[in-house]
């Protein structure tokens, strides 16, 4: 059992994500004192301290194994820092992280950390922010020398920054991005934990429809109130194809008339080939849509069963000269890395294909067991790939995106991530998606309609984001639609 010990308990949870990079899938109890130890056990007590000038932050391990006690100490100080509750809290923050990274490095030196002590979403944004505030070299200098980033990571973290610099360059702070959200699938995949749904006979999709109809049109509203314009719109899930051709007619008809258009980009995650044909392809494509994916996430027929994805390879190929015919320019098509009983081999095979097919976008994603999924109770199960061979992969998906032309767009990372890696999007040049880089970057307001969409407002001045989550429960979802537009409304007042 792992224990945590902090004076400052309201960054607990941050330096849990610290110690699940040494070991993965582990719960971390707070406790208040120095418990007595049993065979296996591990504390860990970290605090910060301040003379004025300096935070100094003092971590410790201490762990029992059989009758063996082992006792490890590092300290880490960093020139304080003065500004706003928020400024000082996410410079103390680094503090107690960094200290307690590097004492568990040290410890556990063959672990594969290539993001160093980094463990939120978007470490673009971090290199972003630092640029800013002391330049290109110095950003880079802090990255690598505070957060012990590897200068392979910080190379792509670099690329995706210049990438999306010209497509930041065209916001406003009056710009909307705008989310619809189908939270149903025909299956649920075995690594999934979002928030959706499988849609059976018994699916009252009528009654989601009409609330989603009903929020999207009291979304517009506010997105007029508040004197702001839409940048871009996405309709995503759970997979928006698992909609009937007249459901999903009548889903892209609202938006569209409510919101009087879609800005300058319009995407439709069309997902899974078995929910994919040519009438509701021509649908999304009337509406003005350029952009679809079709996420095979591998190209192996054994591991599309195993996952409880049921189409097939040949489904995948169809499906993509059938949206090249409708009309679509940009494609995308999502792989994960590191599926059960994948090998270096089957990944291969998978990319392989891919550029058989040459999608304008490739979405690499790393396995991330999460655990709300079927995976995190069957582990013991299957194979699961080690950090160093789902490294391998990950590359091989690097190198499959510069064969075919692509640049690396954007990347975010998940909890629970084999080898503590992350996922990123390739495009070729002109095929940047601006709602994945407004919405990973957090740089853009968005208003999301749908059960367990996320709507959040940009508060630039204090770097602050405030967020109104939508209920996960359809039910619940259903019921709050008009409460919601009320927070909704408030909130866009705010910002």
């Amino acid at each position: 059992m792992i224990k945590l010990i902090t004076d400052h308990p309201e960054y607990a949870n941050d330096i849990a994500e610290e110690i699940r990079l040494f070991y993965s899938n582990t719960e971390v109890d707070i406790v208040s004192s120095d418990d007595t130890l049993r065979d296996g056990d591990v504390i860990i007590s970290v605090f910060l301290k301040s003379d004025g000038r300096e935070w100094i932050s003092d971590a410790h391990y201490r762990g029992l194994y059989g009758t063996r006690v082992e006792n490890y100490d590092y300290s880490y100080t960093m020139p304080a820092v003065n500004g706003s509750e928020l400024i000082v809290k996410r410079y103390e923050k680094r503090c107690v992280k960094v200290a307690v990274f590097r004492l568990l490095k040290g410890i556990f030196k063959d672990n594969n950390t290539p993001w160093g002590s980094l463990t939120g979403i978007r470490p673009t944004r971090l290199l972003r922010e630092l640029t800013g505030e002391l330049g290109e070299s110095g950003a880079m200098r802090t990255m690598t020398d505070m957060f012990d980033v590897s200068n392979e990571k910080l190379s792509l973290a670099k690329q995706i920054c210049d990438a999306q610099s010209p497509v930041l360059a065209t916001q406003t702070q009056d710009d909307v991005d705008v989310y619809v959200g189908i939270p149903f699938c025909r299956t649920k995949c075995m690594y999934c934990s979002f928030a959706s749904c499988v849609r059976t006979k018994k699916t009252d999709m009528a009654a989601y429809i009409d609330a989603l109809c009903r929020d999207i049109e009291f979304g517009a509203q506010i997105v007029c109130e508040s004197g702001r314009k839409v940048r871009s719109m996405y309709v995503g899930g759970g997979t928006p194809t698992v909609l009937t051709a007249q459901e999903l007619n009548r889903v892209l008809e609202c938006a569209i008339e409510a919101y009087g258009g879609y800005g300058n980009e319009f995407t439709v995650e069309a997902g899974r080939p078995d929910t994919i044909d040519r009438e509701k392809l021509e649908i999304i494509r009337s509406f003005g849509a350029k952009r679809i994916s079709i996420n095979p996430q591998t190209m192996n027929q054994r591991t599309l069963h195993l996952v409880c994805r049921d189409h097939t390879v040949e489904d995948i190929f169809n499906c993509y000269d059938l949206a090249r015919d409708v009309g679509f320019e940009v494609i995308n098509m999502d792989v994960i890395v590191g599926l059960p009983e994948e090998t270096i081999n089957d990944v291969g095979n998978t990319f392989e294909r891919i550029y058989e097919l040459a999608p304008n976008n490739l979405t690499v994603h790393t396995l991330a067991i999460k655990r709300s999924s079927a995976l995190k109770s069957q582990l013991g199960n299957y194979n699961l790939a080690q950090a160093e061979e789902v490294e391998r992969m990950v590359e091989l998906g690097y190198a499959t995106a510069q064969r075919l032309g692509l640049h690396p767009y954007y990347m975010y990372r998940q909890k629970y991530m084999s080898g503590n890696l992350e996922n990123v999007g390739y495009a070729a040049d002109g095929c940047d998606c601006i709602y994945n880089i407004d919405m990973m970057e957090d740089t853009t307001t968005i208003m999301a309609h749908g059960a367990g969409a996320m709507t959040k407002v940009m508060f630039d001045a204090e770097r602050r984001v405030e967020r109104i989550p939508n209920p996960k429960d359809i039910g619940t979802y259903i019921a709050k639609v008009a409460k919601l537009a009320e927070e909704k409304r408030a909130m866009f007042t705010r910002g």
